[in-house]
């Protein structure tokens, strides 16, 4: 099979789909593996490391996209590359089709099948292409909220962890998935007061098992976010329902409850955002402010990390990458119950529940 690395498009985003490992190991097994010259550029990749392992390097994405079978990406196609999309040809990256129409529109039209990382389910019921991004934007989610935080950048000015003498900032955390819990480790690892919601409490019993006394899990409901909202300098929001929109737990005028300048980090923007004033951002411009309160919601926040992204991403991917190359996408899909999770649009249908469910669409079999 050929299979192609095209670069990345969108602004600010500097993962690459594939490692030069990941080449090894598909042209050992008898794939012609396309690279675009530079994709790996942004995450400490050069071009003749990826020859080296057997991949022929293209000029051009339009070469990549027109040469291959299988097109692995991280982000979803962007506008400029959709006209390269044809029928027949795979596509495996991250779609989150809920939160955008005009993409889920332009996929089925254009006859691909589309294989979204964010739904592909194991047997333990987990996300494991979803779960290594999800660490890295918990994780980063406290990272930028302590910078957006400095009065220089419009925050309230409020160190994270205090000082001996001065208390240390509140920083509560919506969802206590896995961007959620590293969230919540890393705010309490540099000694900020932090609250966890969720709906779960067999998780609540988890988290509260496994973290510092300064956290404190909270039952998630209207009133306790409310509650949490007053309290906090910081809130991130990390709601996720695989595949569908994410809901709205803080509308605009719950903004008015949260101290002024205050930072709100929506991890959960890719999915159309837990908070009713979120508005996709991008690393070039992340911040904007609404009533008061300064929002933070880059749609791609790994990448820019893109090396520590690049390698935790294509670590999940690639054996399923191999599957889909080995075996043939029809194949694949037919013995493999994850990647046929992961089907969420073929040949102009829609496959999947919740985003037929989003647009008003008829959901069909992927087999």
């Amino acid at each position: 099979m050929i299979v192609g690395v095209p670069k990345e498009v969108k602004q600010d985003e500097y993962r690459v789909a594939m490692v030069p490992a990941g080449v090894e190991e598909l042209t050992r097994a008898g794939h012609t593996v396309l690279i675009q010259s530079g994709a790996g550029s942004g995450s400490g990749i050069s071009d003749e490391q990826y020859v080296a392992t057997g991949a022929e390097i293209v000029a051009s994405d339009a070469d990549v996209w027109k040469r291959a079978e299988l097109i692995v990406k991280v982000k979803e196609p962007m506008r400029a590359e959709w006209e390269h999309m044809r029928s027949g040809q795979t596509v495996f990256t991250y779609f989150h089709f809920a939160a955008d129409k005009h993409l889920t529109e332009a996929v089925i039209k254009s006859g691909i099948t589309a294989i979204a990382y964010e739904t592909i389910k194991d047997a333990k019921g987990t996300l494991p292409l979803l779960t290594p991004m999800s660490e890295v934007a918990g994780r980063m989610s406290i990272q930028e909220g302590a910078k957006y935080l400095e009065r220089p950048f419009d925050g309230r000015g409020i160190l994270l962890a205090g000082v001996p003498g001065v208390p240390p900032a509140t920083v509560s955390v919506i969802g206590a998935g896995i961007v959620g819990a590293n969230a919540a480790r890393v705010a309490a690892g540099l000694g900020a007061n932090v609250f966890i919601l969720d709906v779960n409490l067999d998780r609540l019993r988890y988290i509260d098992d496994v973290m510092p006394q300064n956290v404190t899990t909270v039952f998630s409901n209207r009133l306790n976010i409310m509650d949490c909202l007053q309290q906090s300098d910081l809130v991130i929001g990390a709601v996720l329902i695989p595949g569908a929109k994410a809901p709205h737990l803080v509308r605009r005028e719950d903004l008015k409850k949260m101290p002024p300048r205050a930072v709100i980090i929506d991890v959960a923007i890719d999915q159309g955002g837990c908070f009713e004033t979120s508005l996709p951002t991008t690393h070039a411009k992340p911040t904007y402010i609404v009533d008061d309160i300064v929002h933070y919601c880059v749609t791609n926040m790994p990448g820019a990390v893109g090396r520590t992204s690049t390698y935790a991403l294509t670590n999940v991917t690639l054996p399923y990458a191999l599957q889909l190359a080995n075996k043939g996408p029809e194949r694949a899909v037919k013995e493999n119950a994850a990647l046929l999770a992961g089907v969420n649009i073929k040949a102009g249908q829609v496959t999947n529940a919740a985003v037929a469910e989003t647009f008003g669409l008829e959901c069909v079999s992927a087999v």
